[in-house]
């Protein structure tokens, strides 16, 4: 609860932001109903207008299955990376074509391909609900009656306003708890693509080069959003930079960022840095040798492998990042220091010194949080059989209850995404499956133990392998129709092996389920008393930790100097050739041949990346680059290796932002692909 003389100054910091550490720089990732306005004006000399921000927020876009991108044309095209795109140009492949690797362009309408499962949401509305959903909480409850009462409230006001306006509606909690908003989206789900470049292109250098700078990648990919079988009319797209961005611009990133963790305490750094981090990590490691393996096997193996062999590689290192910030001891010092003084202030003040508590309740949750990692029941998405399977068991028992005491994936405000998801017609691979399940049953027998009673009903007397051969060779899953008569008889799960282990595992999936919402809600309470007194002590002037909802950052064009050497802002394509020669053209470092065949067409002088102090993490990638005339200029794609203690902290001494040139997005089309038109029509 708010101390009652700090109830008004709490109520009007949380309206403006909320403030935990100083600022630094062009630090923050700021929610667009509190953008820095002062801070714009009185560092760049920028006005930021109101029509400025809707029409940024309205020509930004979401892709459901993660990243972000932009509306580029008033005819439905939307540009994001080829990395963002890549689950989708996986599932549109096949042996005969690898859009994947080779690229695609659909020189007509007609010959765009339907994406099979893709959802594309566009931010439309923003509107405080912390009232509403803080009424919902009786004083004195419990923490698992809270949590009850939370999710009931939340999912309420969800399919209030799905009801009334028609709109996808998501109640989202922002400053670990002290506030929540309800974010309402337009959904496009006829979404189709129109253009990728090959893999040598979007991914040059491979995973080398990965989070290093300079780069010289074309990762970008356009789909165009379809409405009643027509090309989508997009009123707020972003405009083409025509004059290109320079060195000291001041720019923007409208965009996405996943999860960040910056208003943890010391001790919840520490589980990060000790548990989570390394356990992750692990896991990781484990499935790259698996997918390195199983690729082994043959080139169609290898192409099934592709997408999700890049996803686990792309996040190890970036988790191999973050684990060596927090491993690094000054910035662990620094947080001590900083957190043992905003304690001292409060505990030496009379109406603040009860909130220390909650310093020592998130230390107790990460304690607990440690004996709980690994007991995982669930084999997660890494198998899509068996997640369609777990997905289809936890339907049917959470759709007996209402909406409102469901899991937050199945209540009703939801269902329409999640059954998009559940019946996609994404090809599934048994040979494929059988090697992830396989591996997913040996890992739970690792971490349990051999003699754990579950572990030997999961097994049923077989060996992981020959276990889950067992269960994808007898499951009815891959058939769509299946699904679907699954879904709306609960009674044929019986006759399906995998729905059967699911349900073997369903009342242990419910119990850590229920004791991690457990966690998650006191923790919750304990940020928000935390958010509350850090109010009262350091004042307002920020923003929260993202959600994977739209953000708004902004920096400026600028390089930057490592090991004594200074790197360019800037690269171009003609940059790209001389890297490639300089590493042989062997391995990653190989241009695919269009490039080679259309060389003497390409400006080799037009700039292909380049780097920026916006602050971005995972989630951003897609995002667009705009200028101060809100005009795109780059699509981000990266941070450089110094950018990946992001989720913990910023700053802009060496972390950057790695952007794809949109200049050199329009120069690819029309001087190595041939698709002229189509960047005519970029920002028309």
């Amino acid at each position: 609860m708010i101390h009652r003389k700090l109830a008004t100054a709490v109520l009007l910091a949380l309206t403006f932001g909320l403030g935990s550490l100083k600022l630094h720089a062009d630090e923050g990732m700021w929610l667009f109903t509190d953008l820095p306005s002062d801070q714009l004006k009185s560092r760049y000399g920028f006005t930021m207008t109101d029509e400025w921000a809707q029409h940024v927020m309205l020509s930004s876009v979401r892709f459901n299955s993660g990243g972000s991108a932009s509306f580029v044309s008033s005819t439905g095209l939307v540009l994001t990376n080829h990395h963002v795109a890549s689950d989708t140009l996986q599932k549109l492949s096949t042996p005969e074509h690898n859009y994947i690797e080779d690229g695609f362009y659909a020189p007509t309408h007609a010959e765009e391909v339907a994406a099979p499962d893709l959802e594309l949401n566009q931010l439309v509305s923003i509107e405080d609900v912390t009232a509403q959903v803080n009424a919902a909480v009786p004083a004195g409850a419990s923490v698992a009656e809270a949590a009850k009462a939370r999710r009931a409230v939340m999912s309420e006001i969800e399919q209030k306003s799905l009801d009334a306006t028609g709109f996808r509606s998501d109640v989202v909690t922002l400053f670990g708890g002290a506030k929540y908003h309800l974010y309402r989206y337009k959904k496009y789900t006829d979404v189709r693509l129109v253009w990728a470049p090959e893999t040598k292109a979007a991914f040059f250098g491979g995973d080398a080069d990965n989070f290093e700078y300079p780069r010289y990648c074309l990762d970008v990919t356009l789909f165009r959003v379809y409405e009643d079988g027509k090309p989508a009319k997009i009123d707020h797209f972003l405009k083409f930079d025509e004059a290109g961005v320079q060195d000291g611009d001041l720019v923007f990133v409208s965009g996405n960022p996943g999860r960040t963790q910056r208003i943890f305490t010391l001790d919840a750094l520490k589980y990060l840095r000790d548990h989570r981090l390394p356990y992750v990590l692990d896991y990781l490691r484990r499935l790259e040798v698996l997918m390195q393996q199983y690729s082994y096997e043959g080139e169609e193996q290898k192409r099934r492998a592709r997408n999700l062999q890049f996803g686990i590689q792309n996040s190890r290192k970036a988790y191999t990042g973050m684990i060596q910030g927090l491993q690094n001891p000054s910035f662990l010092e620094k947080k001590a220091k900083d957190e043992a003084a905003l304690l001292k202030q409060i505990k030496a003040s009379p109406e603040l010194k009860d909130y220390a508590s909650a310093w020592d309740e998130v230390a107790a949750v990460q304690k607990e949080k440690a004996l709980l990692l690994g007991q995982s029941a669930s084999f997660g998405r890494i198998s899509d059989l068996y997640h369609i399977a777990e997905t289809l068991v936890h339907m049917a028992a959470e759709d007996k209850k209402p909406s409102e005491e469901r899991m937050r994936e199945y209540r009703d405000s939801a269902r329409e995404s999640l059954e998009q998801a559940l019946y996609s017609p994404a090809p599934i691979y048994p040979d494929f499956e059988t090697v992830l399940l396989a591996d997913q049953l040996a890992l739970f027998s690792e971490k349990r133990g051999g003699d754990d009673p579950l572990v030997q009903k999961v097994l049923a007397g077989k060996s992981p392998l020959d276990r889950a051969a067992e269960l994808v060779q007898g499951s009815q899953l891959i058939d769509i129709d299946q699904r679907k008569k699954m879904a709306a008889n609960p009674a044929l799960h019986e006759d399906d092996p995998l729905m059967q282990l699911v349900k073997i595992l369903e009342p242990e999936f419910r119990r850590l389920h229920e004791l991690s919402e457990e966690l998650d809600e006191r923790e919750r309470q304990a940020y928000a008393r935390i958010t509350e007194a850090v109010v009262a002590i350091q004042g307002t002037n920020t923003y929260p930790d993202a959600t994977f909802t739209l953000r708004l950052a902004y920096g400026s064009v600028k390089g930057y100097e490592e090991a004594g050497q200074t790197v360019a802002p800037f690269t171009n394509m003609g940059g790209a050739f001389d890297h490639e020669a300089a590493h042989n053209s062997e391995l990653d470092w190989k241009l695919p041949q269009s490039w080679h065949d259309h060389k003497a067409d390409i400006a080799l002088d037009t700039r292909l990346n380049f780097v920026s102090t916006c602050d971005i993490i995972g989630g951003n990638s897609g995002s667009p680059v705009i200028n101060a005339k809100g005009e795109l200029v780059g699509i981000i794609f990266d941070g450089n290796i110094q950018s990946l203690t992001g989720d913990f902290f910023y700053s802009d001494t060496q972390s950057r932002a790695v952007s794809v040139h949109a200049h050199a997005v329009r120069e690819a089309l029309k001087s190595i692909y041939g698709a002229g038109s189509l960047a005519n029509e970029l920002g028309k």
